[in-house]
């Protein structure tokens, strides 16, 4: 065990004794300067000269030195932690979204936390409450169905920056950025009614959520304005991963009169579809018309390539990141929902009944 002698001597040597955790001031002490300089020059501050901001973090680094975010947070009020929840981070769609808050963010050092919350509200609360207790400076989420429009408004009214994606909340006064799905299904659904298809399923999508529902009601408008009865088609709510795409499959083969076009909510699910419906001794293309939503990356190079809404998804993720940074930096935003605009990309997989656009793939 170590007297006081032992310690003083690990001192000289720049040393720490087992458990003594280094601080500040004990680089301040050691560098010559104060400690209000050295915790700027951690933080990159351009208050400090580069050559001692560089000086400093050389030194940190050769000491082991663990820069305390939490302490500095309560010093600064602003922890440079940006707090993310989305429902599926399993979606290649995700990615990009998170792609584009990532470049933005970064230029300003600000550091992104995950959660895949899974639409299960209970598991959102306990990362926001999480967050919030770690003094996060904002929040960007993807509401899970089933979310308070107050206790959102609550938390943006205690100064915390919020920022709605991909979902909007209706009671919520805080900025949202998402694609215009309503406008988006409903040119998808235009274009299937224009290569003749009038039996036109819609697949998937949970109808609580602003997504689910505008695509379904875009859908629908589209085939009420070209006479065709929505009510009377195949409309098969909740799916929205591969595997579900895979098991309505059947549903969808089985149905009287069968669809000749599927709209799905968004690309996974069309994958499943497009994989089930083939294995099923069904032509995805000729004998059945898929379309998807979102543009994942890889979905151009399926056999048929996918025809899908492209949903601006890095887009999403830029436009949300630059209102944050506005938030956090105290410049009025108003509250309201941003849309981006969506593009079609027609491919192989939709086309007019019995058409073959892609090569023959052997089952």
């Amino acid at each position: 065990m170590l007297g006081s002698r032992g310690i003083a001597s690990l001192e000289k040597q720049n040393v720490r004794a087992p458990g003594k955790r280094l601080r500040l001031g004990d680089l301040a002490e050691k560098l010559g300067i104060s400690t209000a300089t050295v915790s700027l020059a951690l933080r990159d501050s351009p208050l400090v000269a580069k050559e001692t901001r560089q000086r400093v973090k050389d030194y940190a680094t050769e000491v082991g030195y663990i820069y305390n975010r939490s302490a500095a947070s309560l010093r600064t009020s602003q922890s440079d932690m940006i707090g993310v929840a989305v429902h599926d981070i399993l979606n290649p769609y995700f990615a990009e979204v998170f792609r584009g808050l990532e470049e933005v963010l970064a230029e300003q050092n600000k550091t992104i936390l995950i959660c895949n919350h899974r639409d299960i509200l209970k598991r959102q609360n306990q990362f926001i409450d999480t967050l919030l207790q770690h003094r996060v400076d904002g929040l960007i989420l993807c509401p899970s169905v089933g979310t308070d429009p107050d206790r959102i408004n609550q938390i943006a009214e205690q100064g915390v920056a919020i920022t709605l994606v991909c979902r909007d909340l209706p009671g919520v006064q805080t900025p949202c950025v998402r694609g215009d799905d309503y406008r988006g299904s409903y040119m998808m659904t235009q274009h299937l009614i224009e290569q003749g298809h009038r039996h036109i399923a819609m697949i998937g999508g949970r109808r609580q959520s602003s997504s689910g529902r505008d695509r379904n009601n875009g859908w629908r408008a589209a085939l009420r304005d070209a006479g065709i009865d929505p009510d009377k088609q195949l409309d098969i709510p909740e799916l929205m991963t591969q595997k579900d795409g895979q098991a309505a499959v059947p549903q969808i083969l089985a149905a009287n009169p069968r669809p000749t076009a599927v709209a799905c909510f968004n690309d996974l699910v069309a994958l499943g579809v497009l994989t089930a419906v083939r294995r099923a001794g069904v032509e995805p293309g000729p004998e059945l018309a898929i379309t998807g939503y979102d543009d994942i990356e890889g979905v151009q190079n399926r056999t048929p390539s996918l025809t899908t809404v492209a949903n601006g998804a890095e887009v999403i993720g830029r436009e949300a990141a630059y209102i944050m940074l506005k938030q956090i930096n105290g410049e009025p935003v108003p509250s309201g929902i941003k849309l981006i605009r969506p593009e079609l990309r027609i491919r192989e997989s939709a086309p007019p009944v019995g058409t073959r656009l892609s090569p023959v793939v052997e089952v």
